[in-house]
């Protein structure tokens, strides 16, 4: 297995990566920045920040190509994928496998310079990620996989930074992994009539006619979630003008999807963003001025 040195493959290799649609790797690295600006009690190290934000553009970079090779064969029937390069024999099974292959290693040479929990919890990542594109064809909580593996930044954030994994991570992880599940069900909507004549699964195929009652619902626990984060850390009330900002972008978010139009399920997806930077932009004037 080797990668093509040609000009046009590299293009297709960044579209593997999806550098020209990055809305994925913000999502991950929201949830990371908080974990570690919460463990180091404001601004961490700048290695340890190089290293988890590099981290996760890769992994991010990493689970994009194995999503695409995992979905090879389904991609060209929906009509938001069926360009990708896989689906279009641009790129051989083989040369996606070796960019995801040397994509896990960059990342694993960067977690190789913290500390033995994090190595460890970092083989859990892999393995989120790795399996995350398969889970489709076997459960209709494939966004729940995801949500896992996008949460997990926050432990190993805590152990790269303290050496251990107190309580408040597991809030944290459990609160963000309901928003992953919340924001990539809107996602799932988009794609929802494609997925069921392809017999896939997904929560907006689970959900149906109740999709938005339980999106909403979900979204509602993570806001809890992350109301009693600021209550257990004695956060101030920057923290929780941050809260409030994510509320409304939230209900936003479920007024815009009202007639679950797919392009506005999509830019609702999208709009968790917004979410994930107002709650980071919140810890961040807490731990300078608060």
């Amino acid at each position: 297995m080797k990668l093509t040195l040609k000009k046009e493959h590299w293009q297709y290799y960044a579209q593997l990566m999806r550098l020209n649609r990055p809305i994925g790797t913000y999502l991950l690295l929201w949830p990371t920045l908080w974990a570690l600006w919460i463990a180091a009690e404001g601004l961490p190290s700048l290695w340890i920040l190089v290293v988890f934000s590099l981290g996760v553009f890769l992994m991010r970079s990493a689970g994009c190509v194995i999503n695409d090779f995992a979905d090879r064969d389904f991609d060209a029937h929906v009509e938001r994928t069926r360009q990708r390069p896989l689906a279009q024999n641009k790129v051989s099974s083989s040369e996606a496998i070796t960019l995801f292959l040397v994509l896990v290693l960059l990342a694993l040479g960067l977690v190789l310079t913290l500390n033995w929990l994090t190595i460890g919890l970092s083989v859990i990542a892999l393995l989120l990620a790795s399996m995350y594109p398969f889970m489709k064809r076997y459960t209709y909580y494939p966004q729940a996989v995801l949500g896992a593996a996008f949460s997990w930044g926050i432990p190993m954030a805590f152990a790269a930074i303290t050496g251990e994994v107190p309580h408040i991570v597991w809030l944290i992880y459990i609160s963000t992994l309901l928003w992953v599940l919340a924001y990539d069900t809107l996602y799932g909507m988009v794609d929802r009539d494609d997925d069921l004549k392809l017999g896939l699964k997904s929560t907006a195929i689970l959900f149906g006619e109740m999709d938005l009652a339980l999106v909403g619902m979900i979204q509602a626990m993570f806001l809890f979630g992350m109301l009693l984060v600021g209550q257990q850390l004695d956060l101030t009330f920057y923290y929780y003008i941050a809260w409030a900002t994510s509320v409304a972008l939230i209900a936003g978010q479920m007024w815009r999807c009202r007639k679950r139009h797919p392009k506005e399920c999509f830019n609702a997806f999208l709009n968790n963003n917004y979410v994930g930077m107002s709650l980071f932009l919140g810890l961040v004037l807490h731990y300078w001025l608060g």
